[in-house]
C-alpha cells in the first residue's frame, strides 16, 4: 500500500477511534521506516569506505570522508532512535508538570472554598441557636428579678418556644449531616406526590387553595418513596407558607408529571401564584441555615436538595417577585449502579 493511499485511508477514517491493534501497527510502521531509513544510509556509507580504502590505500584520505559522511549517518541515527524517544519522554515530563500545578491549584481552590462554606455554615449554626437561647436567657431573669409577676406565664411560653425552635434547627441539623441510608425500590412518583398533597388536605382546604393536577405519566423509577414524600411536603408545604403570609387572592398550585422523550428520566413540577422571590434569595435558598421566614431553620430546602442528589436528580427554581415560583425535579428512572472497588 503506497503513502498516498494510506492517507486517503486515514482520512476516510478520520471520525473513527483507532483501535489499539492499529495504533500498535502504525507505531511499529513508523519505527520500521526509522530503521530502514537508517540501514539505507549506512550500507553506503560502509561500502564507500571500505572502497576508498583498498583503492586509494590511504588511510588518511579513507578517515576524512568517513567522518564527513559519518557526521550525516551519525545525524540520521538521532533521528531515527534517539529524537522519537527524548521527545516522548519531554513531553510526557511537561504534561505531567502541567498537570499537577493544575491540579495543586484546583485542590487549592476547593480547600479554600469548603473551608469558606464550613465558615460560613459554622457562623450560621451559632446565630441560629445563639439567638433563641440569648432570648430565653433573658427571659428567665426576668422572671428571676420578679417572680411573682403576672407577666411571667408570658415571658415562660415566650421562653420555650425559643427552646423548641433550638431543638428544631439541631434536629434538622442532624439530619442534614447525617448519611441515611436509602431504600431503593421500584416506586410510582405520582403516589408519592398523591400522599404528600393528601397530607396538607385540610391546610389546603383552609386556604382555598386550588390544586391542578397534570399527570402525563406515573413516572415509575427507581428511588426512596419515603424520603421523595419528604421532598414534596417540604415545597408544598413552602408554597402554602408563602400564600398564607402574603395573603395571596385565589392561590393555585399546578403539578406537572412526565417523563423525557428519551424515556429515562422523571420530571415533577410544582408551580404557585404565591409572592415569589428575587435573583438574590433563589441564589441562597438551598444553602443550610437560610431562610425567609421568620421561624424556618433555614434546613428544609438544603435537605431537600441532599436527598434529590441522592435520587441522582436535580432540583431547580424559576421565580421573580410578583410572579410565583416553580421548582422542577428530575430524576433517572434506574439509578446508576455503584462501582465496587477491587
Amino acid at each position: 500500500m503506497t503513502e498516498t493511499r494510506r492517507r486517503r485511508r486515514r482520512s476516510r477514517d478520520k471520525s473513527r477511534e483507532p483501535t489499539p491493534e492499529e495504533v500498535a501497527y502504525e507505531e511499529a510502521r513508523r519505527l520500521a521506516e526509522r530503521k530502514l531509513a537508517f540501514i539505507a544510509h549506512l550500507v553506503p556509507y560502509m561500502f564507500v569506505c571500505t572502497f576508498l580504502l583498498f583503492v586509494t590505500r590511504s588511510l588518511f584520505v579513507t578517515t576524512i570522508v568517513g567522518l564527513a559522511w559519518g557526521v550525516g549517518l551519525a545525524s540520521h541515527f538521532f533521528k531515527a532512535f534517539v529524537e522519537p524517544e527524548l521527545r516522548r519522554k519531554w513531553i510526557q515530563r511537561e504534561v505531567e508538570g502541567r498537570v499537577q500545578n493544575t491540579v495543586s491549584q484546583q485542590r487549592r481552590a476547593l480547600e479554600g472554598q469548603q473551608r469558606r462554606s464550613l465558615e460560613e455554615l459554622s457562623a450560621s449554626i451559632a446565630h441560629e441557636i445563639r439567638n433563641p437561647i440569648t432570648a430565653a436567657k433573658s427571659l428567665l431573669q426576668q422572671m428571676g428579678e420578679d417572680p411573682a409577676s403576672s407577666e411571667n406565664v408570658e415571658y415562660a411560653q415566650v421562653a420555650l418556644e425559643e427552646l423548641d425552635r433550638v431543638e428544631r434547627s439541631i434536629s434538622h441539623l442532624l439530619r442534614y449531616a447525617r448519611e441515611e441510608d436509602m431504600v431503593v425500590e421500584p416506586i410510582r412518583l405520582s403516589e408519592v406526590l398523591e400522599g404528600a398533597v393528601e397530607s396538607f388536605r385540610e391546610r389546603l382546604a383552609k386556604l382555598g387553595v386550588d390544586v391542578r393536577p397534570t399527570l402525563d405519566a406515573d413516572g415509575e423509577m427507581e428511588g426512596d418513596a419515603e424520603k421523595l414524600r419528604r421532598v414534596l411536603i417540604n415545597l408544598i408545604g413552602n408554597a402554602l407558607d408563602a400564600f398564607e403570609e402574603s395573603g395571596t387572592e385565589n392561590p393555585c398550585l399546578d403539578v406537572g408529571l412526565g417523563e423525557n422523550l428519551a424515556g429515562n428520566e422523571v420530571w415533577l413540577r410544582l408551580k404557585d401564584n404565591g409572592p415569589g422571590v428575587d435573583d438574590e434569595t433563589q441564589a441562597k435558598m438551598f444553602r443550610p441555615f437560610y431562610t425567609s421566614k421568620s421561624n424556618g431553620t433555614g434546613l428544609g430546602l438544603a435537605i431537600s436538595k441532599k436527598l434529590v442528589d441522592a435520587h441522582g436528580g436535580t432540583i431547580e427554581v424559576h421565580s421573580a417577585p410578583g410572579q410565583g415560583s416553580e421548582f422542577v425535579l428530575t430524576f433517572p428512572r434506574r439509578l446508576p449502579t455503584p462501582e465496587v472497588s477491587a
